[in-house]
């Protein structure tokens, strides 16, 4: 989502997506992946098994042992044979691939126990495509000129040389480097790796061995003289035992005596256990302060791979953008730009990788500032001194009805991607302040309003007599809301708290639209939408998101409810799991996997639809789905089959009498036969690739309109600075906003402090359009519509709502 704007590449087709990380599967003879992102196949980033193995701390299927010794170092060109700077051998190599490219050429580097490969002898000043460490690695010949090297099964290379000669040069220095890595692994185990140890940390445990030593010392001294006085005691009572004395005192005597004796015992099984404590420290702490120091070393390994890896995108996508994109048009130029746009190919870090061209900018003049102006209002920064164009609003309240199809071209703005990510790893999205140049100029409310783009398949459902058909035009409209978000990878702003969204289609459509942030931690958005053909749409999100390094996973929580006026037929369903893969490197591209299960509430039916994860290996169409209309008895009626960025089709299901009498499923002709389409994605509109790939719903949304609240999404400042192309102020006037809502955020903190301090009751924060109570149908607190909305839309009284801009 992030490196869109770092690589200028948004979402890819299907065939430009691989198996993040994955390898060749090699010869017949041997399984196993072929390691390097180079030979998977199109799709993933450059050098993506270099972090996924640096990420895992060890070789991985990707990258071999890079996180042990971190980037192979980059040896002067130059031909096969010894090396400088350090490598032992480097040369040309033919490595298996995969069945449909066979052996391909490849520039080996053997140095220090490490045997990298590149694509060509210049990729190695930038791109690493796999290693593999030969301390853990078996080389097996196989032929005169084949051999294979493979860690245990994680990786595996069938290598070819150009001759036998050639092969048993490339064996022997193989089989030396080997045993010298080895051979330093053993001596690293046995010495703790000394050298690794920084001075500081060596005089700490020196320090702290001496200070053990000296309690241990002090502990010997105490036992000597506890030894010393219980034989002193034990002679005393010895004598006491040679007096007369009645026989009650020789037997208190003699215990004593015993008492003494095992407290004697004891302090020397005491003082033993200290110096077994003292020696055991002794002998383990070198290897404990190894362990230590090889995980640091890890993670500056780790930090400074992805800072490299995220420098020569950069500087790639730099050189890239200069040879093939054309300078803007002057205001007064004629023709356009994006007509004359070169049209090459070039390539960057794969030959199977996919190249998009960016059509020349184009300039459109928008109205930035408007805003519904209110009574202390503090607008400021960037967007304070822009003033309305009195004859643009009035040209746009003349044109209202007409809804714009185009927004400002997405300019090409590079960012250095790793020093955003870097702090981003394990923490949730929602709380990591991101640059404007991540995100598409909409907010999370808009993009919830774009479940409504396919609203007329609740219309159809509305008319359906049939709960279960019904229930089809329901799965659908479901499905529907995610084939926006195929090419969409940029994020949308998180909303401020008490934002809202407006979206009044009640003349051409049927329907309006109200979105409010009920919450901010965990973010929180409330959906209520009419229509006046008859059905309800009601939800809260709740948006959970975890960025793991590789890939972001989008985990929205909470119901959606779509109540139908006519019938009471009462539906709810969860969405489903949405991952962004390539974040760090790569391609990105969307996926969603998961189940959905919609219930009619009063009906009992159900719909099971599953989306099918994306798989490299899978004989499946990309994007899945498939679902199952059943009623409350578990009887199948209709199948429904697609995919959820294309189209839903139906099958109504008549069960045969099957071989043994008993029924069975319809056969596949005769379902074909049944077959409906409920729904049909709708074509983008023209260079929406410049657009955000934006949908035709999704360019109206930001539009300016008037009479509508001050809390607003179309009225954020800082979001109508990133349309029209003005993302340095933009970043300015986003950090003016949050820093705001913090301090907003403070003072309800220390107002509550304080109530709870006096004991006066206090009311925490409560959304102004929603009301938080007990779902009657799910019995989850959610936040439901309270009304009063439109009516002071109507009146233009808008004094409840708080100053959030």
């Amino acid at each position: 989502m992030a490196a869109t704007e770092l690589r200028g590449v948004v979402g890819p087709g299907p065939a430009a997506i691989a198996a993040p990380g994955g390898g060749g599967t090699g010869p017949p003879v041997v399984g196993g992946g072929g390691g390097g992102r180079g030979d998977s196949g199109p799709g993933s980033g450059a050098a993506l098994g270099t972090v996924a193995a640096a990420a895992a701390g060890g070789p991985g299927s990707g990258a071999g042992g890079v996180a042990a010794a971190g980037p192979a170092p980059a040896p002067p060109a130059g031909g096969s044979g010894a090396g400088g700077s350090g490598s032992a051998r480097e040369g040309w190599l033919f490595k298996w691939t995969n069945y449909i490219k066979g052996y391909q050429r490849r520039w080996f580097v053997l140095s220090n126990g490490l045997l990298s490969y590149y694509r060509s002898k210049a990729e190695m000043r930038h791109t690493c495509r796999g290693t593999i460490n030969l301390a853990t690695a078996n080389i097996t010949v196989e032929d005169s000129c084949n051999f294979i090297i493979s860690n245990g099964g994680a990786q595996t290379y069938h290598l070819k040389a150009s001759s036998e000669v050639e092969r048993q040069r490339w064996v022997t220095a193989l089989e030396l480097a080997k045993a010298k890595a080895v051979k330093m692994l053993a001596e690293s185990d046995e010495s703790g790796d000394e050298e690794s140890v920084s001075q500081t940390d060596k005089t700490e445990l020196q320090n702290t061995l001496r200070t053990l030593s000296s309690k241990v010392e002090d502990l010997s001294t105490c036992n000597d003289l506890i030894a010393k006085h219980g034989t002193a005691l034990q002679r005393s009572l010895s004598e006491l035992e040679s007096l007369r004395l009645p026989a009650e005192s020789n037997e208190k005597i003699k215990q004593v005596n015993e008492r003494a004796t095992l407290f004697r015992i004891t302090s020397n099984a005491m003082i033993n256990a200290c110096r077994d404590f003292l020696m055991l420290a002794q002998t383990h702490s070198k290897k404990w302060q190894k362990s230590l120091q090889y995980e640091r070393d890890q993670r500056i390994r780790l930090e400074e791979t992805l800072e490299q890896l995220a420098k020569q995108h950069n500087h790639l996508e730099r050189a890239f953008r200069g040879a093939t994109v054309l300078p803007a048009n002057t205001p007064g130029s004629t023709g356009s730009g994006k007509d004359q746009c070169c049209s090459g190919k070039g390539d960057m870090s794969d030959e199977d990788d996919e190249n998009e061209f960016f059509d020349a900018p184009e300039i459109i003049t928008m109205p930035e500032n408007l805003g519904h102006k209110r009574t202390g209002s503090n607008i400021s920064g960037a967007s304070s001194d822009i003033s309305l164009d009195e004859q643009y609003k009035h040209q746009l309240e003349e044109t209202k009805k007409e809804k714009r199809t185009r927004i400002p071209y997405k300019p090409n703005y590079s960012l250095n991607l790793w020093s955003i990510m870097k702090n981003c790893i394990g923490k949730e999205l929602s709380k990591i302040p991101m640059p404007v140049n991540f995100n598409e100029p909409l907010s999370m409310l808009q993009r919830l309003t774009e479940d409504l783009e396919y609203h007329e398949l609740l219309d159809r459902a509305a008319k359906c007599e049939n709960s279960l058909e019904q229930l089809c035009y329901v799965a659908a409209f479901t499905v529907s809301s995610y084939s926006t978000t195929v090419f969409r990878t940029s994020k949308p702003f998180n909303p401020l708290l008490g934002e809202t969204f407006e979206l009044d289609r009640l003349e051409e459509n049927g329907y309006r639209s109200l979105c409010e942030q009920v919450s901010h931690h965990p973010p929180a958005a409330a959906h209520h939408a009419e229509s006046k053909n008859g059905w309800t749409l009601r939800q809260e999100i709740k948006i959970t998101s975890k960025f793991r390094g590789k890939y972001l996973s989008i985990m929205p929580l909470g119901s959606i409810h779509c109540i139908f006026h006519a019938t009471g037929h009462h539906y709810t369903w969860k969405k489903v799991t949405t991952t962004v893969h390539n974040i760090i490197v790569g391609k990105l591209w969307i996926d969603q996997s998961g189940e959905i299960d919609i219930v009619n509430h009063k009906t009992g039916d159900k719909c099971n639809l599953k989306f099918v994860p994306y798989s490299y290996f899978s004989r499946d169409v990309a994007r899945k789905v498939t679902g199952e209309v059943t009623d409350p008895s578990g009887k199948v009626h209709f199948a429904l089959l697609g995919t959820w960025d294309e189209k839903m089709d139906c099958f109504k299901v008549q069960p045969v009498i099957g071989e043994n009498g008993g029924d069975a499923r319809q056969r596949g002709h005769e379902a074909e036969e049944s077959r409906v389409m409920l729904w049909k994605r709708n074509p983008l509109p023209k260079n929406a690739e410049n657009m955000y790939y934006f949908s035709e719903l999704a360019l109206t949304l930001n539009a300016w309109e008037s009479g509508t609240a001050p809390t607003d999404s179309r009225l954020r400042p800082d979001q109508r600075l990133m349309e029209n192309g003005r993302w340095d102020e933009a970043n300015a006037e986003k950090q003016r906003l949050e820093e705001k809502q913090r301090l907003s955020r403070k003072k309800r903190e220390a107002e509550a402090m304080k109530a709870t301090e006096d004991g006066t009751p206090y009311d925490p924060y409560k959304a102004l359009w929603f009301e938080r109570k007990k779902d009657p149908v799910t019995k989850e607190l959610t936040h439901i519509y309270r009304g009063g909305y439109w009516e002071c839309k109507e009146k233009q009284d808008w004094t409840s709502c708080p100053d959030i801009f």
